[in-house]
């Protein structure tokens, strides 16, 4: 017989999809005490019969065939009709703390959010408060506990554990060592399944006198300070990248930087990065690697959100934290209609918008807000608005945020049908992808790509550290075809906006320089670079 943590987990189960379909509140608080009694209980099935299980208190007769039923191993059929009838997303979602079914309810039918990266996303959306009893703090909770449960996993993004690899080597510099992150950290992988710190030292001074309190694997290890900068080159690359410059051929001496190592080996620095082993080593040779993207390279930001739509601060704050960071303009680019579920603008709220962007200019002499919008993909590969409306931007983000499940040959046609509208100038997140959350639709990149260079069309390197979407491995390719790549943080509120280093880290991977990249234009340039019909 099975054991009583399936047999309870399996009713809780059953009661919480009959909750979040609506069915019979009798049956469905049947279901839930009888998986409350038996989880205090802790009942041993083994050897029971069904007239032994019919006699535990709370049971009843029906519930108790069910539940022999489930201890010898079957299922119940109810409970197999439910699950057929929702997205095994929603399923998982049931399971995060803090959301019973009913918000679950809400968060699938009123956001659309079929997964827990879905919903994880939507939190950083600010997209939880606007439901009915929700609030800050529910999101934050939810957000919190999703966090946890997908570091649980042994996966972490990158952005996550920064701050605590930051302090655990400021901690270990501190102390007078040397210290540098190496591994998956060092070459800035958008996911991490393990935390590596070099540190120069005896064994038995790197102790766990400090911890980063992370829930991945963190291993610190130690090497004479002699070695130090040998070993960060070696354990910051890929395999195939020390094969390829062929770092086993040299010597194990005192090297003054990481730039000297490869001066050794008669190579071009090659920054972390870039070690994965692909075409840098060659590149590195011939001394013909790229000035790669920095993050004061940036003119402007492209792509973010206000209250206008589902963004938390308004026009005028993101607009100025902008200007105080540097930057020469800021490209808004609220929602568009058919985003319900994120206010999308209606044509007559993007009038009110564009009077109050012309406002804000009227008072920059050394700034400049430039009208966009995010436009949806609708199905059929048409934008949001008709042509008189989105004639009345400076630039459109043509992006697809629903029916996501399609055929990479759907999907495909889908994207490059929006590429070809006269209006779009900017494709958005290309895949949907939520790292750790959903893959994203398959798509054809290098048809994709290949459109918006006959097009003229920009693509975006979602920089939202969840998404980071196009891939970097695709950068190349958009080099190739002289398709300029931009860097958007997609910003929903004032700290969003730092987001944006995220997609250099990514972009310098891909090696993308300042020449490739759309929002490294002078505003002057990016107005004359803006298509109309």
């Amino acid at each position: 017989m099975s054991d009583s943590g399936r047999v309870t987990r399996q009713l809780s189960l059953m009661a919480k999809l009959m909750e979040l379909h609506g069915e019979n509140p009798f049956k469905t608080r049947a279901y839930s005490n009888a998986a409350f009694r038996l989880s205090k209980l802790r009942y041993d099935f083994n050897g029971k019969s069904l007239q032994d299980i019919e006699s535990i208190d709370g049971l009843g007769k029906s519930i108790a065939s069910k539940v022999f039923d489930l201890a010898s191993g079957g299922t119940i059929p109810e409970l197999d009709e439910l699950l057929g009838r929702t997205p095994e997303g929603v399923v998982h979602m049931l399971e995060i703390k803090g959301l019973g079914p009913r918000k679950v309810f809400q968060l699938w039918q009123e956001l659309n959010c079929e997964s827990v990266g879905e919903l994880l996303y939507a939190c950083h959306e600010n997209r939880l408060v606007t439901l009915k009893g929700f609030g800050e703090k529910t999101q934050r909770q939810v957000l919190e506990n999703i966090e946890f449960s997908l570091a649980g996993r042994n996966k972490m993004h990158y952005a996550a554990a920064e701050n605590a690899v930051g302090q655990a080597v400021s901690f270990w510099r501190s102390q007078g060592f040397q210290a540098v992150p190496v591994g998956q950290f060092a070459r800035r992988e958008p996911v991490l399944d393990g935390v590596q710190i070099l540190v120069s030292g005896p064994e038995n001074a790197v102790d766990a006198r400090f911890d980063p309190a992370l829930p991945l694997p963190v291993k610190f290890i130690s090497c004479p300070r002699s070695e130090f900068y040998y070993r960060s080159v070696e354990m910051s690359s890929a395999p195939a990248h020390l094969a390829k410059i062929g770092f086993s051929s040299l010597a194990i001496r005192d090297y003054q930087s990481e730039e000297a190592v490869y001066d050794a080996l008669g190579l071009q620095f090659v920054p972390p990065e870039l070690r994965e082993g692909l075409s840098e080593a060659g590149l590195a040779r011939s001394g013909k690697l790229p000035r790669l993207i920095e993050n004061q390279d940036l003119r402007g930001i492209l792509h973010c959100h206000t209250t206008y739509s589902d963004g938390a601060n308004t026009l005028r704050d993101m607009a100025l934290e902008c200007r105080r960071q540097g930057y020469s303009y800021f490209g808004v680019c609220d929602h568009s209609k058919s985003a319900f579920y994120a206010n999308g603008l209606s044509e007559e709220r993007v009038v009110m918008q564009h009077a109050e962007i012309d406002k804000l200019n009227s008072e920059f002499s050394d700034f400049r807000i430039l009208k966009g919008i995010e436009s949806d993909i609708l199905s059929d590969g048409s934008l949001d608005y008709p042509d008189a409306v989105l004639s009345s931007f400076d630039f459109i983000v043509a992006s697809v945020h629903q029916n996501l499940k399609m055929s990479e040959e759907r999907a495909t046609e889908r994207l490059i049908r929006a590429i070809e509208n006269p209006f779009t100038f900017i494709l958005g997140h290309p895949t949907g992808r939520l790292l750790l959350g959903r893959p994203g639709y398959p798509i054809d990149h290098r048809r994709v790509i290949d459109a918006c260079a006959a097009n003229g069309v920009s693509i975006e390197l979602n920089s939202h550290p969840y998404r980071l979407d196009i891939d970097w491995r695709w950068i190349p390719y958009c080099i190739e075809k002289g398709v300029k790549v931009s860097l958007n943080p997609d910003a929903h509120h004032l700290e969003g906006l730092k987001d944006v280093r995220y997609g250099v880290f990514a972009a310098r991977k891909g090696m993308l320089s300042r020449e490739n990249c759309l929002n490294a234009l002078e505003l002057p340039d990016l107005i004359r670079s803006f298509r109309r019909s």
